[in-house]
């Protein structure tokens, strides 16, 4: 009973391990399978006055007018003064084997001095790719999620009201061609590069199939074939793998945000012996300034105000702490916590052990 008891753990510990591993479809991606950007310029026009000023903006007035001139409406010579349009950038995300016909959301930006796109409609405006080809065209009514008020002595500005979106607002005119299910061979693109769980993603990956199906190219690339005796398409092969467990690696790295004062330590950092101290030295000024006045009826006398400064200098001691050999992070914390150090101290600490050859790991200063 005892050591039906103590397998019955052990497997439950081990299950539990091997959960606690994030999956394939998690840590990499795979070839052909991404987003593409799509990018276009257009006009937003039902304003409520709030428009680019056309005086000032010469690319609205300019667009304005190319607009309607495919209306056969020719204005070039008119001085245009509505404040009911403004040029626009509008952005979209192209999924992955998007299909002809089917609906993106679009995001709208204000590019000239407009101050409000509330209430206004965006013309048809083509949407193009890296490679100047047009994928998608977007139109719609604007959902603007700030707003500005103001009247003669004050005003009032909730969120961006020069941003907006379109939901379902454009419609993609193009796919993008690409057979995934027709390929023999694939490549896993690791999210995070590195040797060991390059070579962990393939081992998993052979073992699962029973075959030599995977080799890791480099610290990011693992090479996927699909095996001779796999029944069924890519697509499937990448739907059965993705879903396998990795145990990843990660080098030893501190990350050190100074402009929030934010610290975040890999698990592997390591620190080799070292004392650290940490004093304070505070200088303390304070003005008591003094009036001189002159004595009565004397002559050319007159009143003056005479500078007194005090400067204190306070230092503390600071006590000093020794961090043995090959100290864990857990202990690494702990230690500088003890000290009394705060995350801004914290950061130039760091900075110091690495800088004396202690800190056995990389930091980055964002």
């Amino acid at each position: 009973m005892i050591r039906a008891l103590l397998a019955f753990a052990l497997t439950l510990l081990l299950t539990g391990a091997a959960l606690a591993n994030p999956r394939i479809k998690d840590i990499a991606d795979v070839e052909g399978v991404r987003d593409n950007q799509l990018v276009g310029y257009g006009l937003v026009v039902g304003l409520d006055g709030t428009g680019d000023t056309l005086r000032n903006a010469a690319f609205t007035r300019q667009a304005l007018n190319s607009m309607l001139e495919r209306f056969n409406i020719n204005v070039r010579e008119a001085d245009l003064r509505t404040g009911n349009v403004a040029a626009v950038i509008v952005t979209a995300e192209l999924p992955p084997f998007s299909m002809q016909g089917t609906r993106l959301d679009v995001t709208v930006s204000a590019l000239g001095d407009a101050g409000s796109l509330q209430g206004g409609v965006l013309i048809a405006t083509p949407l193009m790719a890296a490679n100047g080809e047009v994928y998608a065209v977007a139109q719609g009514s604007l959902a603007v999620g700030g707003f500005s008020a103001e009247g003669d002595a004050a005003s009032v500005t909730r969120g961006v009201p020069t941003n907006g979106r379109i939901a379902n607002g454009a419609v993609i005119e193009r796919e993008l061609e690409w057979d995934l299910a027709a390929q023999d061979t694939v490549r896993l693109a690791l999210r995070n590069p590195d040797f060991t769980t390059a070579r962990r993603m393939a081992e998993t990956i052979n073992a699962f199939l029973g075959a030599d199906a995977a080799s890791a190219q480099n610290p990011s690339t693992v090479a996927l074939s699909r095996p001779a005796a796999f029944r069924g398409d890519m697509v499937s092969l990448i739907a059965e793998v993705e879903q396998l467990r990795v145990a990843t690696d990660m080098r030893a790295r501190v990350v050190i945000d100074e402009s929030t004062g934010t610290i975040v330590m890999g698990e592997n950092v390591r620190v080799s012996t070292v004392a650290i101290a940490q004093g304070g030295l505070t200088i303390t000024v304070s003005e008591t300034p003094q009036v001189s006045q002159a004595q009565p009826f004397a002559e050319g006398g007159e009143t003056v105000v005479v500078p007194r400064t005090d400067v204190q200098v306070t230092e503390d001691a600071g006590d000093l702490g020794v961090l043995e050999r090959s100290v864990t992070l857990r202990e690494l914390v702990d230690g500088l916590n003890a000290l009394g150090v705060s995350p801004r101290d914290m950061i130039t600490i760091l900075q110091t052990i690495k800088a004396a050859g202690a800190l056995q790991a990389e930091i980055e200063v964002l």
